[in-house]
């Protein structure tokens, strides 16, 4: 269960505004190589793969007609980089009509 797992959803839970989390566990360092954006890039997508092919539905069926934001806890402060991606991480995902939160955990 990591960002560097593409292939799972770390963590999925209902939160009180009835909205679906779909939360990816980033423990990684914001390396000045951007290896890092590549592989949270792939997560992201994974987790998009997830939810149009309602493999996401199928394995949860607890999301079915709630909103879905997809949410990043980081345990590494972001680069330069890393916050331009973040920042368009998030205009792309909100229009394709998902919710996209970034939280840095202390």
């Amino acid at each position: 269960m990591a960002v560097d797992n593409k292939n799972v959803i770390d963590l999925i839970s209902i939160d009180k505004n009835d909205v679906a989390i779909l939360t990816i566990v980033d423990h990684l360092e914001w390396d000045s190589e951007n290896e890092h954006l590549m592989i949270l890039q792939d997560k992201i997508n994974g987790y998009l793969s997830a939810i149009e092919s309602h493999e996401l539905y199928e394995k949860y069926p607890k999301a079915i007609d709630k909103k879905i934001c997809i949410r990043i806890v980081s345990f590494q402060e972001p680069n330069h980089d890393g916050l331009i991606f973040l920042e368009r991480t998030k205009e792309i995902i909100e229009n394709a009509g998902y919710g996209f939160e970034f939280k840095q955990h202390d």
